[in-house]
């Protein structure tokens, strides 16, 4: 399961980026497209593995799943779609050219409280 190997690198840039401050992980915020190859509820559970023992042990992972987006050469818009088996424009039907949503795999924020002391991993 690569989701595990995806959560130990974002506790690994967490804790690094925690040990900067002083204050307490409240929560991490990722953000993952449908053709990634992330499964959302594997990597929750991943991360709360991946953290156990650590200074962020307890924090909560909050998973933005990001919808597909194509562009179509014929409307000339960027439109999302729900079907990733079909990369057809939903508005007028053209095999989309390009996917230009739908693989990220960011970490966005860290929620961090001021309490307490300064993290180390």
């Amino acid at each position: 399961m690569h989701e595990l190997s995806i959560a130990m690198s974002l506790v690994e840039m967490t804790c690094e980026e925690l040990a900067q401050t002083e204050g307490r992980l409240e929560s991490l915020h990722v953000r993952i497209g449908r053709l990634c190859g992330v499964v959302p509820g594997a990597l929750a559970s991943a991360f709360e593995l991946a953290s156990e023992g650590t200074p962020i042990e307890g924090a909560g992972i909050v998973i933005e799943e990001v919808p597909v987006r194509v562009s179509c050469p014929r409307c000339g818009e960027e439109r999302p779609i729900e079907d990733v088996t079909n990369f057809r424009c939903p508005a007028c039907g053209a095999p989309a050219t390009e996917v230009v949503g739908g693989r990220e795999l960011e970490l966005v924020s860290l929620e961090i409280s001021n309490e307490g002391e300064a993290a180390s991993c």
